[in-house]
C-alpha cells in the first residue's frame, strides 16, 4: 500500500499530531470543515470514530463516500450539514476536534469567535484542538486590508480575500480555551499566503 492510499492528502502538520501520539485509537474526532475529508483519510481508514460536518452537502456527501471506500462507512449522525458556528452535538462529547483551512473564511470578527467557541464547547475538558488557517504573520507589508469595519478581512497577494488572524488574537483564545501543545508556527507561501498552525489543549469552559 502507497501512503497516498494510506494517508490521503492529509496535512502535515495534522500528520504531526499522529506522529507525536496525540490521537489514539478509542478518541471521538470531529472533522470540522470537512469538505471531502483529505484528513480524515487516514482516521477513517483505521477505524477510527469520525463525525464530519461542514456547509456543503456535496462535501458532507464525498465524506459519507469516503468513508464506505476505505471500509468503514460511517453510522447515522456522523455526517452533519451545519454551519460551524451552530454545531449539531451536545458539549464535550469530542476528544479531537480538526479544522483545517477552514477558519480563514469567517465573514468578521464575531463569525469568527463564534466559530471558535462552538468549536471548544464540544470539545472535552482536556481534548485536543488542531488548527491551521490564513494569517497575516510574516506578509503584513504584502495584504490589503478590505474593509476594518468588517474586521480583518484582507486580500492576499494571490488574489484571494480572506479573514486573517494574527499572534495576539491566537494567543488571547488561547488564555480563554486552554494552553498551547505546540507553538505557533506560520508557514509563508512566498507571493501568496501565510499559513499559521494552532494547536490547544481544552482546559473546559465554566
Amino acid at each position: 500500500m502507497n501512503l497516498t492510499t494510506l494517508f490521503g492528502g492529509i496535512d502535515i502538520y495534522l500528520f504531526d499530531q499522529l506522529l507525536k501520539g496525540r490521537i489514539s485509537a478509542g478518541d471521538r474526532i470531529l472533522d470540522a470543515g470537512c469538505g471531502s475529508g483529505r484528513n480524515a483519510h487516514y482516521l477513517l481508514r483505521e477505524g477510527f470514530e469520525v463525525f464530519g460536518v461542514d456547509e456543503n452537502p456535496r462535501a458532507i456527501a464525498a465524506f459519507a463516500e469516503l468513508a464506505t471506500e476505505v471500509g468503514h462507512p460511517l453510522e447515522d449522525g456522523h455526517a452533519r450539514l451545519a454551519p460551524l458556528d451552530a454545531l449539531p452535538f451536545d458539549s464535550g462529547v469530542f476528544d479531537v476536534v480538526i479544522c483545517s483551512a477552514v477558519l480563514h473564511f469567517a465573514r468578521d470578527d464575531a463569525h469568527f469567535e463564534g466559530m471558535i467557541g462552538e468549536l471548544f464547547r464540544v470539545l472535552r475538558p482536556g481534548g485536543l484542538f488542531f488548527a491551521r488557517l490564513a494569517s497575516s504573520a510574516g506578509i503584513e507589508s504584502e495584504v490589503r486590508w478590505v474593509n476594518t469595519d468588517e474586521g480583518r478581512r484582507a486580500l492576499l497577494p494571490d488574489g484571494s480575500e480572506r479573514y486573517l488572524t494574527d499572534e495576539a488574537q491566537l494567543m488571547r483564545l488561547t488564555a480563554r480555551y486552554g494552553a498551547l501543545l505546540d507553538p505557533l508556527k506560520t508557514t509563508i507561501v512566498h507571493g501568496q499566503r501565510s499559513m499559521t498552525t494552532w494547536v490547544v489543549r481544552h482546559r473546559g469552559i465554566g
